[in-house]
């Protein structure tokens, strides 16, 4: 809603109207009926104004379009409409609380320049096949259930080789296509940056030039300093993504090893800004932290709904023969990760545990297939997760996206990272054994005999939880448009949310326009503007 700005009333102090009374009780005048009228139409102003607030903050809306529909649905579609988490209502309104997102356009140093080397972009893998199609990956010939075969979409099926580490370019590609994008700074509630600064991170890794090591980082923050979109909030509605994990971005300053990490997220305008990361540090968290964790990406990328759907009824329907299953490579010389010998022990001697065992070395071995990492885990009821080289691992999300229920050893592995996508009971989606208290207690837990205690019914519960996670636990295609058949919440999506909820800056500019947008008060364009 826009308001034109008034201009000055003539308003006189108390000692100033005392004289002009004093000075027109002798002669009362025209100018004196003038005044009389003037104060009872400003008392008549006053009152119907003070109406209109009482009547338009206190009385429920009336408009139609909340009311709620009453359909002859059969049976079958209301089955079929209830395997996407309330799909009807996240269509209509896929991210509430985010009105309008302006996207940086960075110099191509900090984002697309940098895929141009895409050779070197990492130390240890050849990137350029991960960085093909927007950060997809490599498209892989399957159908939309996950079977050998081509799928529905105009370019193919939604399955693509997606490397762990490529969160920041697929969100950058969804973000330019996604209907809350502004191109006008000036109607922006929320500020987006988007910097590679994971891939930079990977391909630094080496340089014992720690001035060199941190170039880029400063100069996109002296950058973003020169910017009045920044200096109007100091970039407290700014955020940004990064596609590895916080450690990576967190160089110490105490003396101990250097594992090629540079300091931007030490950076102290970097602070005030939000940041998404795969894995968040657990423990900043305790203070005000402007660390929020991000899903891993996996394979599934679906540009409609109907290709979810299909998903999500393949899973459903899974004959899962083994009660649980380890995918991973042993660790050595990690305390965190002591367990994995363990797991892949007791897997390996169980009948009812299957085992794909990982070889880093031999990059040929199954467990670089998607297909092969699918069958596994849509196989099983339970999917162990370990630590590994950090705490979280992408293979949680791809035990997701199987419908299988995962089975957590630190509560570091999920709970503490990825609060704004999963349910706040863990017990709803997840099994959680206490590797540390078996370790105080100087006993072997057998993961077997825990999970057989399981009731059925149960196992079924979570199993039915974990399946309505997926769409909110994966990335759109980037093509995917909510008016073309592509309207469920993704990552995305649920990230935007939650950052205009969680931002003081952001919250209180929208709860007014949602308010207005509720009594129809004023109209929302499709990419999420709101006029009056």
């Amino acid at each position: 809603m826009t308001f034109k700005k008034q201009s000055p009333t003539p308003w006189t102090t108390t000692t100033e109207q005392e004289k002009y009374s004093k000075t027109r009780e002798t002669t009362p005048s025209k100018f004196f009926i003038i005044n009389f009228h003037f104060k009872y139409f400003i008392f008549f102003l006053i009152s119907v104004i003070s109406w209109f607030f009482i009547l338009f903050f206190l009385l429920p809306p009336t408009n139609l379009k909340h009311q709620p529909h009453r359909s002859s649905l059969s049976s079958t579609k209301r089955i079929k409409s209830n395997l996407v988490v309330d799909q009807r209502r996240q269509v209509r309104n896929p991210s509430k609380n985010v009105s309008s997102v302006y996207i940086y356009n960075l110099p191509p140093e900090y984002n697309l320049g940098l895929i141009e080397d895409c050779a070197h972009l990492n130390i240890y893998t050849n990137m350029c096949p991960h960085v093909a199609n927007r950060g997809l990956g490599q498209q892989l010939p399957l159908s939309d259930d996950g079977e050998t075969g081509s799928g529905s979409g105009a370019g193919g099926g939604p399955w693509f080789a997606t490397h762990q580490f490529i969160a920041e370019m697929i969100f950058h590609a969804r973000m330019e296509n996604h209907p809350h994008r502004t191109w006008d700074p000036a109607r922006a509630s929320l500020f987006y940056v988007p910097f590679y600064g994971g891939l930079h991170a990977s391909s630094k890794f080496r340089e014992m030039n720690l001035t060199a090591r941190d170039d880029l980082a400063v100069r996109l923050m002296d950058f973003l300093l020169r910017q009045p979109t920044w200096r109007k909030n100091n970039g407290k509605d700014h955020f940004m993504v990064l596609g590895r994990t916080a450690w990576d971005f967190m160089r110490s300053t105490e003396s101990g090893p250097d594992f090629g990490a540079n300091s931007l997220l030490n950076l102290p305008r970097v602070q005030s800004m939000s940041v998404f990361t795969v894995e968040t540090n657990p423990w900043k968290k305790k203070t005000n932290s402007n660390q929020y964790g991000l899903p891993y990406p996996s394979y599934f990328h679906p540009s409609t709904s109907a290709q979810m759907l299909t998903w999500q009824t393949k899973v459903r329907k899974s004959n899962r023969s083994h009660l649980f299953s380890f995918i991973g490579a042993p660790r050595k010389g990690l305390e965190k990760a002591a367990i994995r010998d363990e797991l892949i022990r007791q897997c390996d001697e169980s009948t009812r545990c299957e085992l794909l065992q990982c070889n880093n070395k031999d990059r040929n071995n199954k467990c670089y297939e998607p297909s092969e990492i699918m069958r596994v885990m849509t196989g099983s009821d339970f999917c162990l997760q370990a630590p590994g080289d950090s705490f979280t691992r992408r293979s949680t999300f791809d035990a997701v996206l199987a419908g299988c229920v995962p089975v957590f050893f630190s509560p570091h592995t999920a709970y503490t990272q990825y609060g704004w996508f999963l349910p706040d009971n863990p017990e709803e989606y997840s099994v959680y054994i206490d590797e540390e208290e078996a370790m105080r207690a100087k006993r072997v837990i057998n993961v077997e005999d825990e999970l057989l205690k399981i009731p059925r019914e149960r196992v079924e519960k979570m199993r039915k939880t974990v399946i309505n996670l997926i769409p909110r636990l994966t990335y759109k295609h980037p093509n995917a448009s909510d008016d073309g058949g592509g309207g469920f919440r993704d990552i995305v999506d649920v990230a935007l949310d939650a950052l205009g909820r969680h931002s003081p800056l952001v919250y209180f500019s929208l709860s007014l326009n949602e308010t207005l947008r509720d009594r129809g008060s004023v109209t929302t364009s499709q990419d999420g503007e709101v006029y009056s």
